[in-house]
């Protein structure tokens, strides 16, 4: 078996698999001046951007979770990928050849196939079940299509395809193309005794934000199906998480982030409805209800925090199915910086079904005649009562102001008890009386049922997945430590401008242990020289890190803006280093001071001569630092 990974390569990974490309995959980055680029964080919710990726030195770093590092740290810990096999595939992905070390090499290589091999058989068995639409026994799946108003040309958009009724056509295929039954199997695409997962159905390729295909839907055609669920999608594998998956995000991703606009239909003949009639942001779980997860893909990729006017919409049917998604989307309506919206045709057709009959403008009129979420919702729960009866009137309000009272985020409160109000006919100010009643109703029905030895009148916690505790580095606004983090700053971004000064720094200059550490890794790689004209000067420190606190540290440190709007050259890089050393000084000098008029130079002249001595060498040196910079 193949050993270690030669260090070589790794690096050569790190410089070929530039972070902006990947992390991109990820998340929508904007410029943010000065080099670097910005996004919502993937590894926590936040609603302003604090993710900022620096190119240049191929780092990222959140400043919110203060999570960072280097393209394979950021690949590693959004894939859950072991060390090993993120290098594999990236060196796969960006085309580098990997050398290993001789031996056996066993706790480097991930269990199980390569995601490479995966990724692989599902691009080839895409290419194999497109091709399959176009022979004779297809002409099911061909009839299907029609019906729906798709053609050749759609199918081959979407990359839309046909599994044979024989069962075993795939299999013998994906075999014949060198790959083994062990990865056909944990792919999802064949089972144990050589079956293939789908047969007989037409089939869409589900693939990722960069278009590599990672899964199928597929739909019954005949009556002698054996697996009786109309639609069927790939179970659960390395490469396929139905809960983060949204079919067409590959082709709406860059619609979503120039317009800010997310829709998100029901299934997947919805999303080439849209996108045929030029609604290119549409999006469709596969198979599962839309969950948080699914609504963090959206946001990431919307760009959508404080600052965002977006739009997230969402297609229902008018039936009590349909109500009841409403419902699960509006309890969750608080993931979304951007307002949510409702798009229901009057006769309950959905976008494909609308197309079909109606053609691609009505498609479009669907999306343009949105409704508020919240609006949809509390019209579906007042649906229920008379409206004309006083009686009515009461219960409709009850019944919508324990909705409102519902709402997580508190700030829409005021909001929905206004609309509510106008709906029921009552005035504002009753309804906002009504919800605040109702609110204090559940608190009361929640302290009740509160463990024995609680406090009756508090409200229960909700039990949320307790944070990661914050490493413990310095605060970026703590001003005793600016000048440290400012130097460490320039030093680690631009090595190439460092001047003669550096030579005179030690780590008795940094307060702050964790600055302290930092510096020890310059220092340890052979100083701020060693790192001009090396761009992967900021990843190899991150690399010598020791713990994860201090990798963080670096990473910050790494795309942290620079104070200056020119290019650091040597008079800058001298200039932070003249501050590090007077303020230093400055330290010594208060301690000197300190000692000396604790000592009596009476009772011990000499020690009073050598401090004074001390105190005077220390005061010229910070006066010729002090000329130095003025001029």
């Amino acid at each position: 078996m193949a050993g270690r990974i030669l260090d070589k390569s790794i690096q050569e990974v790190r410089e070929r698999a530039r972070i902006d490309d990947v992390i991109s995959q990820y998340v929508t980055l904007r410029n943010a001046g000065g080099g670097s680029m910005k996004g919502l964080c993937p590894f926590h919710d936040e609603k302003s951007p604090s993710f900022q990726v620096t190119p240049a030195r191929q780092m990222f770093y959140c400043f919110g979770c203060q999570t960072g590092g280097d393209v394979i740290s950021f690949v590693m810990k959004i894939d859950g990928l072991g060390f090993g096999e993120t290098v594999e595939r990236l060196a796969e992905k960006y085309g580098v050849p990997l050398e290993r070390e001789e031996g056996d090499g066993q706790q480097d290589r991930p269990r199980g196939p390569q995601r490479g091999k995966l990724i692989e058989a599902h691009k080839i068995a895409q290419e194999f079940f497109a091709e399959q639409l176009m022979t004779p026994g297809a002409v099911k799946g061909r009839q299907f299509l029609a019906e729906r108003s798709f053609d050749q040309a759609a199918a081959l958009q979407f990359g839309i395809g046909f599994a044979p009724t024989d069962g075993r056509s795939l299999h013998q295929h994906l075999r014949g193309r060198g790959f083994s039954d062990e990865e056909l199997v944990v792919g999802g695409l064949t089972r144990q005794n050589g079956w293939d997962v789908f047969q007989g159905r037409v089939l869409w390729p589900i693939r990722e934000s960069s278009g590599d295909v990672i899964g199928f839907g597929a739909r019954k055609l005949f009556d002698d199906d054996r697996i009786n669920g109309k639609y069927i999608n790939t179970s659960e594998t390395p490469i396929y998480k139905k809960n983060t998956v949204l079919y067409g995000i590959d082709l709406a991703r860059e619609g979503m982030r120039k317009t800010g606009q997310a829709v998100v239909v029901e299934g997947y003949t919805d999303v080439m409805a849209c996108h045929l009639a030029g609604i290119t942001t549409a999006v469709a779980t596969c198979g599962t209800a839309f969950t948080p997860d699914h609504a963090k893909v959206v946001r990431r990729f919307m760009a959508d925090h404080t600052q965002s006017s977006g739009e997230v919409i969402f297609t229902f049917d008018g039936d009590a199915a349909g109500q009841a998604a409403a419902m699960k989307v509006f309890n969750g309506d608080s993931e979304f910086t951007s307002q949510t919206y409702v798009a229901v045709a009057p006769d309950g057709l959905d976008p494909c079904d609308l197309r079909m009959q109606q053609g691609d403008e009505a498609v479009r009129e669907l999306i343009a005649g949105r409704q508020p979420l919240y609006r949809f919702v509390l019209g579906n729960v007042l649906a229920k009562h008379d409206l004309d009866r006083a009686d009515g009137r009461v219960d409709a309000l009850r019944e919508g102001a324990r909705l409102v009272s519902s709402v997580r985020d508190k700030s829409k409160v005021d909001a929905f008890a206004h609309e509510l109000a106008a709906m029921v006919g009552v005035e504002p100010d009753q309804a906002r009386a009504e919800v605040r009643r109702a609110g204090a109703r559940d608190n009361r029905v929640v302290a009740s049922t509160a463990p024995a030895g609680q406090r009756r009148d508090a409200p229960v916690a909700v039990a949320e997945q307790a944070a990661p505790p914050r490493p413990p580095v310095p605060d970026l606004r703590d001003p005793r430590f600016a000048i440290e983090r400012a130097t460490l700053r320039v030093l680690i971004q631009h090595p190439v401008a460092v001047g003669r000064l550096t030579a005179d720094i030690t780590a008795a200059d940094f307060q702050h242990p964790a600055y302290q550490a930092v510096w020890g890794l310059i220092a340890a790689a052979g100083g701020p020289g060693a790192g001009a004209g090396d761009k992967a000067w900021a990843t190899k420190l991150a690399g010598a890190a020791t713990t994860p606190q201090l990798t963080s540290l670096v990473s910050a440190l790494a795309v942290e803006p620079l104070t200056s709007h020119r290019e650091p050259d040597a008079g800058y890089v001298t200039e932070h280093v003249i501050r590090l050393r007077e303020a230093s000084l400055q330290r010594r000098i208060s301690d000197v001071h300190s000692r000396l008029q604790r000592t009596s130079p009476a009772e011990d002249p000499a020690g009073y001569q050598a401090l004074f001595g001390e105190l005077a060498t220390l005061e010229q040196q910070r006066r010729s630092l002090r000329e130095r910079l003025i001029g």
